[in-house]
């Protein structure tokens, strides 16, 4: 045991000291051996800690995605019930407002119906009225033709003074019953002031009537006819303008009256051409008649000044139609008027829903995306609390 196996220098290896150092050798590989086993185990130790610690956060994060998928089924059953709800409210609501809106309309369609109907029979009154006063012109006018072409029997019939007033005053009542209602004039009435003109004609609105009268000085308009000299002729003028004169004056003084006759009246002359005439020959004349404010009228003008107190009739009749039918539309439109009000309202119901409908949507998409990321598993480390607030 004591036997040399080499030397290291000074020092001389014995066999001994070669065997406690390969036991120290052995020893130590062992001792090194062990550490590795060691942290070998520590370290599989942790990989099974940290796998068993994954495990459990697995299941911890597994039971909470089952509990968050249980919250978000309950919600959306109760979604899905108030969204039902609401449809039948909403459904049972927008039939009420339809049914209140078709009976709305169907009354004022009917009433307006009625108005109309109304108004279209009072229309076609007026016009077959209006068509009747047609052809009473047609016929007046056709007499004036015939009665302008009989000059020489107008001659021979003038040849009587009793004759000629009778005829001025028949063609002037002819006139004026061709021409007006019944009740639109009177013939020889009686003014406040004892007065009788041939006519007077009632204007409309309570205006002051119109006096009308019909004796023309036919004698002194005849002596023009059968001058044979100049002195003759200019005699018989002066006698013509003297007997004018006085009638005008006449009829300005006795007829013309404030607040009871217009303030002009008519001088009716029964012919066509001794008018044409007494313009053309005797212009003085004329102009002092406009002064006395008395106008010289012939039988289309007289017809004319008829048909235009006429019109002014039937406007004044017009126009009392009119006040109704303004009066009708008047409650037509309180009647639209409160219709839109019901339909304002009616649309701040409907814009109401809109949004409520709008709102609803979009918590629906909101659900749906949160499905749809629930399906496709798609998980951080954010809570379901944090995730629902951040939602």
């Amino acid at each position: 045991m004591d036997r040399v196996l080499f030397s290291l220098g000074d020092i001389a290896v014995t066999v001994e000291i070669a065997a406690y150092a390969a036991a120290a050798l052995f020893a130590v590989l062992l001792v090194a051996l062990l550490v590795v086993v060691v942290r070998q185990s520590q370290a599989r130790a942790e990989e099974a800690q940290q796998r068993a610690d994954e495990a459990a956060a697995a299941r911890l994060k597994a039971q909470e995605t089952e509990r968050y998928i249980a919250d978000m089924l309950r919600v959306q059953s109760e979604m899905t019930g108030r969204m039902q709800t609401m449809s039948e409210i909403f459904g049972s609501r927008t039939s009420d407002l339809a049914r209140l809106v078709n009976e709305r309309l169907d009354s004022q369609g009917q009433r307006i119906g009625a108005a109309m109907q109304e108004g279209n029979a009072k229309t076609n009154e007026s016009l077959s009225k209006l068509q009747e006063r047609l052809a009473v012109i047609d016929r007046a006018q056709s007499n004036i033709t015939q009665l302008s072409q009989d000059v020489v029997s107008l001659q021979s019939i003038l040849a009587n003074k009793q004759t000629r007033g009778a005829f001025g005053q028949g063609r002037m009542e002819t006139i004026l019953g061709d021409g007006l209602a019944q009740n639109s004039y009177a013939f020889q009435a009686t003014l406040s002031n004892g007065k009788r003109p041939d006519a007077l004609v009632f204007m409309p609105n309570n205006a002051p009537s119109l006096v009308i009268d019909a004796k023309f000085p036919l004698e002194s308009w005849q002596r023009l006819g059968e001058a044979q000299s100049p002195d003759e002729l200019r005699m018989a003028a002066t006698g013509f303008r003297t007997d004018m004169g006085v009638h005008i004056k006449a009829i300005s003084e006795n007829y013309l009256i404030a607040g009871e006759t217009a303030d002009t009246a008519f001088l009716f002359v029964p012919s066509e051409s001794i008018f044409a005439d007494v313009h053309e020959k005797f212009e003085d004349v004329v102009q002092r008649a406009l002064k006395a404010r008395v106008v010289i009228v012939s039988p289309s003008i007289l017809m004319l000044s008829v048909q235009v107190v006429q019109a002014l009739l039937r406007d004044v009749r017009m126009r009392e139609e009119a006040h109704k039918i303004q009066k009708e539309v008047r409650e037509l439109l309180l009647d639209v008027g409160r219709l839109d009000e019901r339909v304002r309202k009616l649309q701040t119901h409907f814009t109401q829903a809109a949004s409520d409908i709008g709102d609803i949507v979009t918590s629906s998409g909101k659900v749906a995306r949160r499905g749809e990321r629930i399906e496709a598993m798609e998980f951080d480390d954010v809570r379901p609390e944090q995730r629902l607030a951040g939602e």
